[in-house]
């Protein structure tokens, strides 16, 4: 929950770094959840890349929904843009074996 008191997800991976974040905010929880698991389903047309970091410093990756809108950002820039193409396709991977199996991964509360 941010300062406004909206919702937003991350994936943490299993050595506990966060991995991916939403680039937009929801007013609920349940909203939350909801755009989440959908994400999962829509990832074949989902696209992304590679891009300068905001900050102007590094590489960062982000995920655009249909419309273009950005819906997903990794956590971090990356000093590399190998490094971060890397993660990229990494996460690519990992959302593609969420909506394959149709079990979208949720812990929270």
């Amino acid at each position: 929950m941010d300062a406004d008191g909206r919702y937003g997800w991350r994936i943490v991976a299993q050595n506990g770094r966060v991995v991916a974040v939403s680039a937009v905010t929801f007013g609920s929880y349940e909203q939350c959840r909801k755009a989440f698991g959908d994400l999962c389903r829509r990832y074949a047309v989902l696209s992304g890349g590679v891009q300068h970091a905001v900050e102007g410093n590094g590489w960062m990756w982000a995920v655009r929904d249909e419309d273009g809108r950005r819906m997903i950002v990794s956590a971090r820039s990356y000093e590399r843009y190998s490094t971060c193409r890397a993660s990229y396709v990494r996460f690519c991977a990992l959302l593609r074996g969420f909506g394959d199996s149709g079990e979208v991964p949720w812990s929270g509360g």
